[in-house]
């Protein structure tokens, strides 16, 4: 069989082409600048005030929730702490950073219920009729009284319907218009003497309901008292009064509520709570251009979730996606989820959509805050020359390195000064995108991680080039020992960067704060390194054994007899 030759040309073709489309994706990003810090350019700081007394594990736990949710979608650095006895201090890079309070701020509980009755279903005034001048149509919305009709409820009608679809079920997947996501419990307009009344009438009674507890049974005949309660509330407008959650969002209880729209819903107790949660994410679906959010649940959600799809499917009763006490969506069922992964269609952005799965992955928060947190912008926690002042010492290393291997090496030297600019300008490229898609930030700790990086890099030119002379004294041709070199150099480069990736990634496992930038930065540098290594280097030393420089030992080459210590440099296998 035939040798397979190699062609490093081709390669080195390949290698810059890679490059030359990492540019062009930062191109497209639209930024040339990495996004800094707090410690050098400063940021947003976000105040929230618990309410209450919340305790000393309370504020902690909340505080590492919150830390996971903006740390958790990247390598934001952001620092989170506690202060005094009940506030939370969170401190993001950027001054645009205040978009990111919802996702702080949000106490995320979420509940899947069913609807036994909407403002846009009619099923409820039958049980108990509806106050003079009010009148139900099930097919278009609620009228006003006096005959207004009501322009905000015919909004909310015709954009009620939301639409789940399944993600691995036989019933396909369907596109929908669902909500977008609400502002989590807004301050519940809570009815007052005879309203209240009405409300604990409800929760008394469905207490003493034997149905209650099975709500896909309720839901066809619910509780008598929480009707009316869900009468009388609409009827007063509680929804146009901007209420969210007119009860308390107990799970075992039915709650009346509102969507953002304004819809007002009567909800069974909770069949599936955001404990069940697996995971959750933010995607666009194939075919598709709007973002989801996905869900996946574990094995009891799921198995609720296939008795919910199952009674459901091909009917019109809808069930509800309700997020701290307010209907995010409530769609009916198109099709049967048996796996337990679904996903939540709706007039979600990038943002909203990566905000809610955000917060509802790394769970609910233990307290509650009081609304209207103290946001403020804050300098940088180090003077201005920092920056500078560890960049030059950067160049400077990077220098020395350059210059030693020039000297030392010669000809050679200049494939290491090619190799060093290669792998500075990838890491660059990816720095710039790391900071669009992944939140990274580039801190002074990170700096000094690209910095340590360069030593890396130049340990694995020395390893190859010095198995690359050790041939070459053993009687070797250039071309044959650039080959044979290249066996044994290899494992051992492989072997000295799985070590530092090992580090790196353990460092970045159980550090806290800027030290997991510093441990970022040395993962990403040393992948880099070895990506150089085998795509850039080893091609180019092979493409540059074909030339007479080189493979005749020039005494500039750095494989000069005189440099090898022989008497001759063999040039046996060259054109």
């Amino acid at each position: 069989m035939a040798r397979k030759t190699a062609r490093p040309g081709r390669t080195l073709v390949v290698f810059f082409l890679a490059m030359a489309i990492a540019y062009g994706l930062v191109a497209l990003a639209g930024t040339w600048k990495p996004t800094l810090g707090l410690d050098l350019q400063g940021g947003t700081s976000i105040t929230l005030r618990a309410e209450g007394d919340p305790g000393e594990e309370a504020l902690d736990q909340a505080r590492q929730i919150i830390d996971d949710r903006v740390n958790g979608s990247g390598v934001a650095e952001a620092e989170v702490t506690t202060q005094g006895g009940n506030e939370i201090v969170v401190e993001i890079p950027g001054e645009n950073a205040r978009n990111l309070i919802e996702t702080v701020q949000r106490t995320a509980q979420l509940r899947f219920r069913l609807v036994a009755c909407s403002t846009v279903d009619g099923r409820c005034a039958t049980s108990t009729g509806l106050p003079e001048g009010i009148q139900i149509d099930p097919s278009t919305t609620l009228p006003q009284e006096d005959g207004d009709q009501g322009e905000g409820n015919n909004r909310a009608a015709l954009g009620s319907w939301a639409r789940l679809s399944d993600t691995g079920s036989d019933g396909g997947e369907k596109d929908g218009n669902g909500q977008e996501q609400g502002q989590g419990a807004d301050e519940g307009a809570q009815g007052k003497g005879g309203k209240q009344s009405a409300y604990d009438a409800c929760i008394a009674a469905a207490a003493d309901d034997k149905t209650a507890a099975k709500p896909l049974e309720w839901i066809d005949n619910p509780t008598t008292a929480c009707v009316d309660a869900f009468t009388e509330f609409e009827a007063s407008g509680g929804c146009q009064q901007g209420a969210s959650a007119a009860m308390g969002d107990d799970p075992a209880t039915p709650l009346i509520t509102c969507d953002e729209d304004g819809i007002a819903y009567l909800l069974s107790p909770a069949m599936i709570e955001g404990t069940q949660l697996d995971d959750a994410g933010a995607a666009i679906p194939q075919q598709q251009v709007n973002y989801v959010v996905t869900l996946s649940f574990d094995g009891e959600g799921s198995d609720v979730f296939a008795d919910i799809s199952n009674a459901l499917v091909g009917t019109e009763k809808q069930f509800a996606i309700v997020l701290d006490g307010q209907v995010l969506s409530a769609p009916t069922m198109e099709g049967r989820i048996l796996d337990g992964n679904a996903q939540i269609s709706g007039d979600f952005t990038e943002t909203t959509a990566n905000s809610l799965a955000t917060s509802l992955r790394y769970g609910s928060l233990p307290i509650a805050f009081e609304d209207q947190p103290l946001v403020e912008t804050i300098g940088p926690s180090l003077a201005g020359d920092q920056l500078s002042a560890g960049l030059t010492a950067g160049g400077i290393g990077l220098a020395i390195v350059m210059l030693y291997c020039l000297l030392y090496y010669r000809g050679l030297g200049t494939v290491v000064i090619a190799s060093l600019f290669v792998a500075a300008g990838i890491t660059y490229a990816m720095v710039l995108l790391l900071s669009e898609t992944a939140n990274f930030t580039l801190t002074l700790p990170g700096i000094a991680g690209l910095i340590v990086a360069v030593g890396i890099t130049a340990d694995s030119f020395i390893v190859y080039f010095e198995r690359i002379r050790d041939e070459m004294r053993i009687g070797k041709s250039m071309r044959v020992a650039v080959e044979s070199g290249w066996k044994r150099a290899r494992n051992t480069c492989l072997a000295a960067d799985a070590v530092s990736l090992l580090a790196a990634v353990v460092l970045y496992i159980f550090a806290a704060g800027v030290v997991k930038g510093f441990a970022f930065a040395l993962g990403l540098t040393t992948i880099i390194d070895l990506v150089v290594f085998f795509w850039f280097t080893h091609p180019m030393v092979s493409y540059l054994a074909k030339y007479r420089f080189f493979n005749k030992g020039h005494r500039l080459s750095g494989l000069s007899p005189e440099t090898l210590g022989v008497s001759r440099v063999a040039t046996g296998g060259n054109a």
